[in-house]
C-alpha cells in the first residue's frame, strides 16, 4: 500500500509552548490515524522523513512512535517499517450488563462464534465458589472462540448450574446471544454482575487459538452474573487479545449518603487479590 503523504505542510511542532516535542508529534500522528487520513496497514513516513518534516531529532520521533505502538495505534514490522494498526474493539464493563454477542451487534459489528466445548463437568472448587454450589456439582461448561471481521478476539469459558438450564447442551450457540437465550427461553433473567480485569500472558494453546505469539499480553475478564433473586447463574473467564481490545468504564462520583450499587465496578482495587 502507498505510503501516506508527509503532513508537515499542514501542522508544525510549536516551539513556544512547554509541551515536549515528542508529545506534540505523537498527537499530530494520532490525529492522522484517528481521522482516517492514514489507513489501516498503511506504512507511515520513515523516522528520517519525520525528522526532516518536523525538524526534530530522531530521539523525539522514536519516542512519539513508541508511544503510539504501546497504545496500539501503530505496529512495527522488522525490516519493513511502521504501519497503522487496526482499531481496537471497544467493550463495555458496566452500566449495561451485556454479553459479547450483544455488545458487538450494538456496535454494528458481526461477531462469529466457534464452539470448542459444550458439555457437563463437575464444578471445580473455584467454579463452585463462584456459583455458590457444592464442589463436584454438575455444571454446563461452554468454551467459545469469538471473532470479529474474521479475526479471533476473545476466548471465553462459561459455567452455569446444570439443573437450571439442562437444555443448553443442545442449543446452537454459534450465532446467538447466550444472555438472550437464558432470558427468553429459560426464563432466567440476569439482573446484575460483578467483573474483575487483569493482564496475563498467553500460554501455548491460547496463543494458537487467538493467533498471537506465546506470552503475548491478554486481558483476562472474570465475571459472575446473578439472577433477580440473587442466585449466581453464570461464571465466565474471558481472555481478550491485548492488541485488539479496549474496555470502556463509566465512573460515577458517589457523595456522602448516596446508596452504593451492589454490583458497582471499582477500577482501583482496595485489596490485593492473588490468582489461584
Amino acid at each position: 500500500m502507498e505510503k501516506p503523504t508527509p503532513i508537515a505542510d499542514k501542522v508544525h511542532i510549536n516551539r513556544q509552548i512547554p509541551l515536549p516535542y515528542y508529545y506534540q508529534l505523537e498527537e499530530i500522528l494520532r490525529e492522522e490515524i484517528e481521522s482516517g487520513k492514514w489507513l489501516v496497514d498503511q506504512k507511515i513516513p520513515s523516522e528520517a522523513e519525520l525528522c526532516e518534516a518536523f525538524n526534530v531529532s530522531r530521539t523525539v520521533v522514536r519516542q512519539a512512535i513508541s508511544e503510539l505502538v504501546a497504545k496500539g495505534l501503530l505496529y512495527r514490522r522488522k525490516g519493513k517499517g511502521t504501519f497503522v494498526a487496526k482499531p481496537k474493539i471497544n467493550e463495555s464493563l458496566i452500566q449495561n450488563l451485556t454479553g459479547f454477542y450483544e455488545d458487538m451487534v450494538a456496535r454494528g459489528l458481526t461477531p462469529v462464534t466457534q464452539v470448542l466445548a459444550q458439555k457437563t463437568s463437575p464444578a471445580s472448587k473455584k467454579v463452585a465458589e463462584k456459583l455458590g454450589i457444592p464442589e463436584g456439582t454438575p455444571v454446563i461448561e461452554i468454551e467459545r472462540l469469538r471473532s470479529v471481521n474474521d479475526q479471533p478476539i476473545v476466548l471465553v469459558t462459561t459455567y452455569l448450574p446444570y439443573e437450571l438450564c439442562t437444555g443448553l447442551l443442545q442449543e446452537d450457540l454459534t450465532n446467538q446471544s447466550l444472555y438472550h437465550l437464558l432470558e427468553y427461553k429459560y426464563d432466567l433473567r440476569i439482573a446484575r454482575g460483578r467483573r474483575t480485569i487483569e493482564a496475563v500472558a498467553a500460554n501455548e494453546r491460547e496463543a494458537h487459538l487467538l493467533q498471537v505469539k506465546r506470552n503475548a499480553p491478554l486481558v483476562l475478564l472474570d465475571s459472575v452474573s446473578y439472577l433477580e433473586d440473587g442466585r449466581p447463574i453464570e461464571y465466565f473467564h474471558a481472555l481478550h487479545r491485548g492488541d485488539r481490545a479496549r474496555f470502556e468504564v463509566e465512573l460515577i462520583r458517589m457523595r456522602k449518603g448516596d446508596k452504593v450499587a451492589v454490583d458497582e465496578f471499582s477500577p482501583l482495587p482496595n485489596s490485593l487479590d492473588l490468582r489461584e
